[in-house]
């Protein structure tokens, strides 16, 4: 058996395994864990699965999951964690249409169009990067506070919409299209 149809079956075990005990909705596990590796030996052998976004673990040991509460000092899966991977299919949609409409208001926004060749500029992969520069969210944060302190309208106008005047907030928002503005400009080059 390959090592992808390896994986492929222990995701199929861990998602039986955390809708079984925990009511985690399968989907959610194959949207966020990521498989880690395996731990022990023998009948002591686990593989390890981890979250890709807060590296909470669980542990799937034959057909039995354990979340890892704790994984080294950092307490993990809380119980607002543990509603998100319950979510209900129809939730999990409506958050993905909500981002998507986040995205595409951000992309069409006077402030996105005004700084999108600024921001463009801080990815690598950019034909426009500048060496040495700070990575796209520092650059897109230094931005928001600069703006801020001079009373942008076209901040304040965004900063209204987006429901927020937190600028690491309002950062995350505005590089969110500068994934897919990259991808147009590396496929037209």
């Amino acid at each position: 058996m390959s090592a992808a149809a390896k994986t492929n079956e222990l995701f199929d075990l861990l998602r039986a395994a955390c809708a079984r005990q925990f009511r985690f909705n399968p989907r959610r596990i194959t949207a966020s864990m990521r498989y880690v590796g395996k731990e022990g030996h023998g009948k002591d052998l686990v593989h390890v699965f981890r979250d890709a976004g807060t590296h909470s673990q669980v542990v799937l040991q034959g057909t039995f999951a354990t979340l890892r509460i704790t994984h080294g000092d950092k307490p993990h899966w809380s119980e607002a964690e543990q509603e998100h991977y319950r979510e209900s299919d129809a939730e999990m949609d409506a958050k993905i249409a909500a981002k998507q409409a986040e995205v595409e208001f951000t992309r069409r926004s006077p402030l996105y169009l005004t700084h999108r060749a600024e921001l463009l500029t801080h990815y690598k992969n950019s034909p426009t990067y500048v060496v040495g520069s700070p990575n796209p969210r520092e650059a897109a944060k230094a931005l928001i506070e600069a703006l801020a302190a001079a009373n942008d309208a076209q901040l304040a106008d965004f900063a209204e919409h987006m429901k927020s005047n937190d600028a690491e907030h309002l950062a995350q928002l505005l590089v969110a299209p500068c994934h897919f503005d990259l991808e147009e400009l590396l496929v037209s080059n």
